[in-house]
């Protein structure tokens, strides 16, 4: 039997991390790290250092469900503040602009409005500030360099919006929530936001409350996870709740074929000829591999095997 490679343990599945203030979600990564001896340990989006909330974690075998995870939609209430633009469209930056506020940002029907008509498509320019790279460059680090990357705007889409309330003391803030597709910067909501109402505006405060089926209820201190250490594997989360696919309760034929990438006969999993959804092959215990429905729609193909399977 071949040694195990160094870094690796046991460990594989999807832990949900309430993420404090002051870390950058690689600093959380690293902890985990140190924590639990597994050095095969990711995210699935990351956070900026202020803020708070959810970082899916993906730990072991797991790391190869980061691009289905990656892909979900985020949930957010943020604290949009009017009146002064930063360089990092968020209360860590420096301000670069002061402008007056307008009288009416004060009226909650007109602020209700106004956030409810952003729902939909948009084409929007990333912070300079960001971890977007270009040629290997992080576009934050260019910027405090002083030689900003030109950035291009990406389609997003503002799923949900809503105004939660206004603060007036001592400037006008607005507290909102999102549900945005992959991609989107809230910081850039904020700024283009001011923009939009004649005056300058920047991200107060910002915490995650979704990513995808996981939520703040699915979420674990990480103070209490890496005390855990390796029994941090009671903290995961179920990857089929996670994935949100449909799945194949597996026999224990069915695992011996699965866990070799091998074929399985169709079930109700893909009913219509032609799709291409994943489906989850599982036990009760484990999440062993992503399948989908064949070309000729005669059986059902191996897309991601998971070695050793992810725990549920």
């Amino acid at each position: 039997m071949s040694a195990p490679r160094r870094g690796a343990t046991a460990l594989s599945g999807i832990l949900v991390i309430d993420k404090p203030a002051g870390m950058t979600s690689h600093d959380v990564v690293a902890r985990l790290r140190r924590s639990t001896g597994e050095r095969r340990i990711g995210h699935a989006g990351t956070l900026d250092p202020a803020a708070t909330g959810v970082l899916v974690v993906l730990v072991g075998s797991a790391t190869r469900l980061t691009p289905a995870l990656t892909d979900a939609e985020k949930s957010y209430v943020a604290r949009i503040t009017f009146g002064t633009r930063t360089d990092t469209d968020d209360a860590e930056g420096q301000p670069v602009e002061v402008l007056a506020v307008p009288p009416a940002l004060r009226d909650e029907k007109y602020a209700a409005e106004v956030i409810a008509a952003l729902l939909g498509a948009h084409d929007q320019l990333p912070p300079a500030y960001s971890a977007i790279k270009q040629a290997g460059v992080s576009a934050h680090r260019a910027a405090r360099a002083g030689n900003p990357l030109t950035l291009e705007s990406r389609h997003i889409e503002i799923l949900d919006a809503g105004l939660l309330g206004i603060d007036s003391d001592p400037d006008v803030s607005w507290d909102t929530s999102f549900t945005v597709s992959k991609g989107t910067y809230i910081r850039a909501i904020a700024r283009d936001l001011g923009t939009a109402l004649g005056t300058a505006a920047h991200l107060s405060a910002l915490r995650r409350t979704g990513s995808g089926r996981l939520s703040l209820a699915d979420a674990h201190a990480l103070d209490e996870v890496t005390g855990a250490g390796a029994g941090c594997a009671r903290f995961f989360a179920d990857p089929i709740e996670a994935l949100g696919l449909p799945f194949r309760n597996l026999t224990p034929d069915e695992v011996d074929r699965v866990r070799v990438g091998a074929p399985v006969p169709v079930g109700h999993e893909c009913a219509e000829p032609g799709s291409q959804t994943l489906v989850a092959m599982a036990d009760a215990d484990r999440l062993y591999a992503l399948y989908s429905l064949s070309a000729d729609g005669e059986s059902l193909q191996a897309r991601t095997v998971l070695a050793g399977g992810v725990t549920r």
